[in-house]
């Protein structure tokens, strides 16, 4: 099986093959253990979860089709460096594809660094340097929490007292249509059988609480 390096962008919107194959693939992969020393407990260990994997190779972009370059569509050199700038400034990750006769690897990937220059003398080709750090995607998740999640990994926001309700009651009120001394001492006071007190306070006849006037100002007690 022959061995292969594809780049693309988008689902494959954008892409190329590699078209001369680099001397070797640098794989970094950690599993980011760390070491502490505690008293009375001596030295421990603590893993933690794997670093993501990175990739770096070198390799040319061929102004002509030299017999070791391995694709059959052939771009001018900077043409590639012109795809690889672009998909790092669109701040996205791409997808890089390694295939050989040993093993594979197709995963998401950010492009961490790319270094290029013209070959002197090389009639237009370009030399490269490009490293690639795994992507895996992530997004905000809602935590749900339990009585059995650990204290220690509770972060507890606590909001502040709710303000005292400032709002100053009314002290006399205007009568509309349809109004009763019953219902404006259930509005103002929370309790309609309190209507006498607003009666006695404005000096109401018996004879005037059916007929109320419309526009009469209540001092309210």
């Amino acid at each position: 099986m022959p061995y292969g390096i594809e780049l693309s962008f988008n689902d494959k919107a954008e892409s190329f093959q590699l078209p001369v194959m680099p001397g070797s693939l640098e794989i970094g992969d950690s599993a980011n253990a760390k070491t502490y020393d505690i008293v009375a407990l001596g030295e421990i260990n603590v893993i933690k979860n794997p670093k993501l994997s990175e990739y770096g190779f070198s390799s040319l972009f061929p102004a002509q089709r030299y017999p070791f370059v391995t694709v059959q569509t052939l771009l001018q050199p900077i043409e590639y460096v012109r795809f690889i700038i672009k998909w790092m400034a669109s701040r996205q990750p791409i997808r890089f594809i390694f295939t050989s006769d040993r093993y594979d690897i197709n995963t998401l990937a950010s492009i961490e660094s790319f270094d290029w220059k013209e070959v002197a003398g090389g009639a237009g080709d370009i030399d490269y340097d490009i490293k690639l750090k795994m992507y895996v995607p992530y997004a905000a998740k809602k935590v749900e929490i339990s009585q059995q999640t650990p204290i220690a990994a509770v972060v507890v926001t606590t909001s502040a007292p709710a303000r005292p309700d400032e709002t100053q009651q009314p002290k006399t009120y205007t009568l509309v249509a349809g109004d009763t001394l019953w219902a404006v001492a259930k509005q103002f006071l929370g309790n309609g059988a309190r209507w006498p007190e607003i009666q006695k306070l404005n000096g109401i006849a018996d004879a005037e609480i059916k007929r109320l006037q419309i526009g009469r100002v209540l001092k309210l007690p």
